[in-house]
């Protein structure tokens, strides 16, 4: 039952988050800028959680043993790799930023297997490998980039799942502290925001709220919106299943992106991307949840 209740949790997060590239995919074709995207992302992230925990009659911990995760977290799981991904965005196919977000698990386990949070495993490994097969499909002759000049961009895109690989070990190894995942993603906004509103004042990407909203801005609100829900369940599943297990996610993330860039945006891909999704579900049911 446990593990059945990971797998769900696992589909709802890459079905929510299949849906936040696209989505941002509108904002960035607008011209709007990563800071000013963020910032907007975290003040609706601040708002559900506070609305969260006063519905849950709870408060936020600030003693000095937190401030390390909210700050961990706010650098490794939004401001920095927001940065990449929103900048990559815009020069890319949202299908395309769905396949290179499936990078994570393969760089949360080497460093999990560093730490000792993951035994070696055999099944495991090649379970990832299928996943990295599955980007090879993707991004291949016959699914190539629209522009081979992008490729910089992939690059640069390729930091951001680097850096949520390194947050769910990150997360493993400070433990909850008597924080639930709400209370460290509203701590983790806060340390966000004041990081990025600066940023955002200083570059001249501030979005302003004061004008008439279209598509760009309410895009804007609602992946904010699905991004933090995702967020939650992301941050709980790490502390019931693991770092690399939970991972996983980005594999899910890509095949819910890809459709969700075929039906919104009208992005065509070639057959390969089908058989992608059939190694990717197959990798994930190769790559099991730790014991409790």
């Amino acid at each position: 039952m446990r593990n059945l209740q990971n797998y769900g949790a696992l589909i709802i997060m890459g079905a929510i988050w299949g849906a936040v590239f696209p989505i941002t995919k509108i904002a960035v074709s607008s011209g709007y800028k990563p800071f000013g995207i963020m910032v907007w992302q975290l003040v609706v992230a601040l708002v559900l959680s506070v609305l969260v925990l006063l519905m849950r009659r709870k408060r936020l911990h600030f003693h000095r043993a937190h401030l390390p995760v909210y700050i961990g977290v706010a650098l490794l799981g939004t401001v920095l790799p927001n940065w990449f991904s929103y900048t990559a965005t815009a020069e890319l196919p949202a299908g395309i930023i769905s396949v290179i977000i499936a990078l994570v698990p393969l760089f949360a386990m080497p460093i999990a297997l560093a730490m000792g949070y993951e035994k070696p495993s055999l099944l495991r490994i090649f379970g990832a490998l299928l996943g990295a097969a599955a980007i090879g499909l993707l991004i291949g002759p016959d699914a190539s980039l629209p522009d081979p000049s992008k490729y910089w961009y992939v690059l640069l895109m390729a930091v951001a799942p680097l850096l949520y690989g390194m947050e769910g070990n990150f997360l493993t190894y400070m433990g909850d502290r008597g924080l639930d995942a709400v209370q460290v993603l509203l701590g983790s906004t806060l340390v966000g925001l004041i990081c990025a509103v600066p940023l955002a004042l200083v570059s001249g990407q501030m979005i302003t709220p004061f004008q008439a909203w279209d598509a760009p801005e309410w895009a804007i609100i609602f992946s904010a919106s699905l991004n933090w829900a995702a967020y939650v369940g992301y941050i709980w599943l790490i502390r019931r299943a693991g770092p690399v297990f939970s991972s996983q996610v980005a594999y899910l993330v890509t095949g819910w992106g890809v459709l969700v860039s075929i039906l919104l945006l009208n992005e065509s891909y070639s057959i390969w991307v089908w058989a992608a999704m059939g190694l990717m579900l197959l990798g994930i049911a190769l790559v099991q949840p730790r014991k409790a």
